[in-house]
């Protein structure tokens, strides 16, 4: 190699450095699933990509699934389904989640919820979530750990899994 070559090589790898900084700080950045609370949507260990740059141009909708810091872990990412929006009432009676009074279906939750929780009246500019293995997730019906997700402190939305190869795909919202 001579000096041209050495000199080429290292611009190239300030190049690759920049456009990744760019990439992972304001458009997708890699995720990694851990624990349950998300089954059967998403799997413990699963590696996954966020869209950081949605939330830019409209806020979360329902049934996203997002990426989170808690309020009650700042030091950690949480991953769940927005299920409530700002101004509605959430509640849940009888293993049926209610939003505005109204029954929400939920054909995606692992299994039947237990327990009553609520009413909830979403803040502005904040959202409820829940994980879509209800008995066992952490999510907005505990304030102290989770609470309310205001959109400050939303990382972004899930969009693709891409590891393990054989669970490979697109994440469904809807």
């Amino acid at each position: 190699m001579d000096s041209g070559d050495i000199k080429e090589f290292f611009q190239s790898l300030v190049i690759a450095g920049i456009l990744a900084f760019i990439i992972i700080t304001f458009v997708a950045q890699s995720f990694v699933v851990d624990g349950q609370s998300m089954e059967p949507t998403l799997h413990d260990g699963e590696r996954l990509f966020v869209n950081k740059f949605i939330y830019r141009f409209h806020p979360p909708e329902r049934m996203d699934i997002i990426v989170f810091t808690p309020h009650g872990a700042p030091g950690k990412k949480y991953i769940k389904r927005v299920i409530g929006l700002p101004g509605e009432t959430v509640y849940i009676r009888d293993g049926i989640t209610y939003i505005n009074g109204e029954p929400f279906k939920e054909d995606f939750i692992k299994e039947p919820m237990l327990g009553e929780f609520g009413p909830y009246q979403v803040p502005e500019n904040s959202v409820f979530v829940m994980g879509d293995n209800r008995n066992h997730s952490a999510d907005s019906r505990f304030p102290g750990i989770v609470g309310y997700v205001n959109y400050k402190s939303i990382s972004g939305k899930a969009f693709w899994v891409y590891w393990p190869l054989h669970r490979m795909r697109l994440i469904k919202h809807k």
